[in-house]
């Protein structure tokens, strides 16, 4: 049966876009139809599912250059026990039309949906989460937070309140158990007239009911509508064998057969409890974000256009607004600073310890905490567009996606359960069918004794029963699903606390493989921050031809240095390159007075040409003059002693002659050489990319520490992905830059990394973002993956290594139900626990077994 798909289109410009969008669809195995129309920016697919996903869809259409609109949220959801829960929600979510994809995540009781708002609505997700089997939580736009956060409040209530009511019935049963091993003779036949079994009953028959509802419920609804198998099948299986047997018993069907009353009702009580604690601990690991945003100011002072003052609700708040910020008061919103001078805390934004300087024309973030001066601040960005909640999404976005390590735990996960139920069955048969053989084998084994003395002392049958229980309670699913996403959890938050944002846990997984690091050079590893150094004039007149200096005569002659920096100055002022605004900003200073230029022309990381009162005038480097047909020569000594002094210098030509030279220095960053140096100790390959000079470039790189050999001078901007992809060939680079220019680059490398203070554009190419200017930040963010993905390993480690260990032992008798229920729910909630360690880390050191631990 196939499906229609309506889907919204942005970038299409002609009729051609849409026939293009149409070829790539219809291209596709499973496309019946397809149809674009430019006029309505829309595309009609009829595709078959089974053959091809409306992901593959959207893929065809961004592959072809184009943008498919769609929404994306994520929802909460309760009742979920184990992995095979989340994949079921999954698989749930995507078979809905409209659905492009979604992720579920255990560890955070939470599904991200990406879908096409044309084709399905927020209901229709909910009601496929609710047909699951499972509890979505309904949200009005805007109450998010307040609604998960209830929820998970909520959930955490009621296991409790459940391990309290169990443990109120439990306790005499737990007493009698003990009794029963240790002090058999102190055991009574009755209580008050009424036979120790049916006592036993009636305790454990309401723990049964209550406790075990909710597992009984869930292992239909997987088993019967759902089709597969969870955790809360082999609780059920396990709790229910030992209770039906017991009644069984106690009724006089199975003649001298034992009562299992006491496990039957503690196997619950533990598993409540471990889902208690487990409630608990994924609290604690996302309560970081919940931090942030209760960071955000609540009230903001307005000024008003007479300069009146009001204070608003921060939702209040709209771009162009002029606050007032105190002393010790929080930055209400994203701004910039019209008026004032101080010291603002930027912390718990950007990890950066020491409070940031502001003055007129920088930049303020919100919910950073203004240190002394008064701040007068216009807005720039609000609501979900501040960066503080910009994090909080990006940090949401980590956490839905998973590394790669995950998708192995979900596909064992997906056959674990049903492999134990048979594990069970066969031994239980096994036993039930050559008792004394085994018993025999087992016993000869240097461990402890069978359970109950084994199938002599309790019959063949029971015994065969109790392995059966204890052989599916031991097996924990849960901790093997919960040991990827708890750990991701918790280092995707530990990198926005330190201003490191990481894209999603498959990027944290490719940043532990990256073994080259590529830095572009201004804005990454220098300032950024360009100044006019050096203005040339050249004697035109010189008889041998030569570069001869001369200086600043004070007249504006074509041999002065105020001319050469007049028509170099008024040419640059239609660049915004950096390079520019430093020449314009330097010729200001002087005092030179500059006219605008006509005709602009500008080549993108060689020069530009302009037209300067009435004569062509071109600023650029060597190839791009000669190009114009100017001859350089004159200028090459000044230009080599330029160079090699570390400054970016320009050749100025006028009317087709060479009349001088201008130059430009940019200071390295002070961590730069620390960072690299930090990198290279580690093993990883350090090169430098940038469209400067060779001279100047490996000028930076002596300074900074890198190898000359790795430097890759003059590259244009469309040259640098490509150039990214060569040095690559060999591993996984990281790319690490911040302008426009860098955002191919980012994209083609490995793990493409941009630095916050970069643009945009950049941005969004990278899958990660350094809030800070700090090439130290690329170290620390290689820390944090590597001891999140350590963690990882660790917990995987425990799941697997428990189960390994454990489930041979119940197989073989030697393991009581009671203590199976009891390290099932423990396995879980140590892998929490394990996590939850992590948070101590500081990514200033590499991480360590023990976290708090230091080289």
């Amino acid at each position: 049966m196939t499906r229609t798909a309506h889907v919204d289109i942005t970038g299409m410009s002609c009729a051609n876009c849409s026939q293009t969008v149409s070829s790539a669809l219809e291209s596709l195995d499973g496309v019946t139809e397809a149809s674009a129309n430019f006029a309505t920016d829309e595309a009609t697919v009829e595709y078959d599912p089974e053959t091809v996903s409306l992901a593959a869809v959207y893929d065809a259409i961004r592959d072809a250059g184009y943008e498919p609109v769609s929404d994306t949220r994520t929802i909460g959801i309760s009742g979920m026990s184990c992995a095979n829960c989340a994949q079921t929600n999954r698989e749930a979510l995507e078979s809905v039309p409209g659905v492009v994809a979604a992720d579920v995540n255990y560890a955070t009781d939470e599904a991200q949906i990406e879908y096409n708002p044309n084709d399905t609505s927020l209901d229709a997700l909910y009601d496929a989460i609710a047909d699951a089997g499972y509890e979505p939580i309904r949200e009005a736009e805007g109450d998010e937070p307040d609604a998960r956060e209830v929820a998970r409040t909520e959930e955490i209530e009621r296991q409790r309140n459940l391990v309290l009511f169990g443990a109120v019935l439990s306790a005499p049963l737990l007493a009698m158990l003990v009794e029963h091993f240790f002090f058999p003779e102190l055991l009574p036949d009755a209580v008050f007239g009424v036979g120790l079994g049916w006592v036993m009953f009636a305790l454990a028959t309401p723990v049964q009911v209550v406790l075990g509802r909710e597992f009984y419920e869930n292992a239909y609804t997987a088993v019967v509508r759902n089709r597969t198998a969870n955790m809360d099948v082999l609780i059920a299986l396990g709790s229910s064998t030992a209770y039906v047997y017991s009644v069984v018993a106690l009724l006089g069907l199975l003649p001298n057969a034992g009562l299992y009353f006491d496990t039957a009702a503690l196997i619950l009580v533990f598993i409540t409890l471990g889902n208690y604690l487990e409630a608990r601990s994924k609290g604690q690991a996302s309560s970081a974000l919940r931090e942030l945003l209760e960071m955000e100011a609540d009230t903001a002072t307005r000024v008003r256009e007479d300069g009146s003052e009001e204070e608003i609700s921060v939702d209040d708040i709209e771009v162009g607004d002029r606050l007032k910020v105190r002393p010790g008061e929080k930055v209400p919103t994203d701004g910039v600073v019209v008026d004032g001078e101080s010291a603002v805390d930027e912390s718990m934004v950007t990890g950066e310890s020491v409070p940031v300087s502001k003055e007129p024309g920088d930049e303020v973030i919100g919910s950073t905490i203004n240190e002394n001066g008064v701040l007068d601040v216009e807005a720039t960005k609000v609501g979900s567009e501040t960066a503080i909640q910009q994090i909080v999404e990006r940090v949401k976005e980590a956490q839905s996606r998973q590394p790669e390590i995950q998708n192995v735990a979900d596909r064992v996960s997906s056959v674990f359960v049903p492999v134990v139920i048979l594990n069970a069955l066969f031994w239980a048969t096994v036993w039930y069918a050559a008792p004394g053989a085994l018993a025999d084998l087992v016993q000869s084994i240097p461990v402890w004794g069978l359970v109950g003395g084994g199938p002599g002392a309790v019959g063949v049958f029971e015994f065969a029963v109790v392995v059966f229980a204890s052989a599916v309670l031991i097996a924990c699913p849960c901790a093997l699903g919960l040991a990827t996403p708890a750990a991701t959890m918790v280092g995707t938050t530990i990198g926005a606390k330190h201003g490191v944002l990481f894209k999603g846990g498959d990027v944290l997984e490719r940043v532990e493989g990256v073994d080259t690091v590529v830095f572009d050079k201004t804005g990454t590893l220098t300032t950024g921050e360009m100044s006019l150094t050096d203005v040339v004039a050249l004697d035109r007149t010189a008889a041998d031809g030569g570069a001869v200096a001369q200086g600043d005569t004070g007249a504006d002659t074509e041999s002065s240095e105020e001319f050469v920096l007049r028509m170099a100055a008024s040419a640059e002022r239609g660049s915004e390159h950096p390079l520019a605004d430093a020449i314009v900003q330097g010729a200001r200073d002087r005092g030179v007075e500059l006219t605008d230029p006509v005709d602009f022309e500008n080549a993108p990381g060689r020069g530009v040409r302009a037209t300067v009162d009435g004569r062509e005038v071109l600023v650029g480097n060597r190839g791009f003059l000669d190009e114009n047909g100017v001859d350089t020569d004159p200028g090459r000594r000044e230009l080599e002693r330029l160079e090699s002094e570390g400054k970016t210098a320009m050749l100025v030509a006028v009317s087709g002659d060479l009349v001088g030279l201008v130059a430009d220095a940019d200071t390295v960053k002070d961590t730069a050489k620390r960072a690299v140096s930090e990198l290279r100790e580690r093993g990883t390959d350090v090169w430098m990319l940038t469209g400067d000079n060779e001279r100047t470039a490996r000028a930076v790189a002596e300074d900074v520490g890198i190898d000359p050999a790795n430097v890759r001078a003059g590259v244009l901007p469309d040259e640098k992905a490509s150039a990214v992809e060569d040095i690559q060939q060999s591993g996984n680079a990281m790319m690490v830059g911040d302008g426009v220019n860098d955002a191919p680059a980012l994209a083609a490398a490995s793990v493409g990394t941009a630095i916050g203070s970069g643009t945009d554009v950049a941005i969004e190419a990278a899958d990660v973002t350094l809030m800070r200017d700090d090439p130290l930040d690329v170290v620390r963010a290689v820390r944090i993956s590597e001891g999140t993905l350590a963690k990882i390993r660790q917990n995987l480690f425990w799941a697997l290594g428990y189960n390994t260990a454990m489930i041979p032992l119940a197989s073989i008798g030697l393991l009581q139900p009671v203590l199976a229920a009891g390290a099932m729910a423990l396995s879980s909630v140590s892998v929490l626990s394990n996590s939850l360690l992590f948070r101590t880390y500081t990514p200033d050191h590499d991480y360590r077994l023990l976290g708090w631990l230091r080289p």
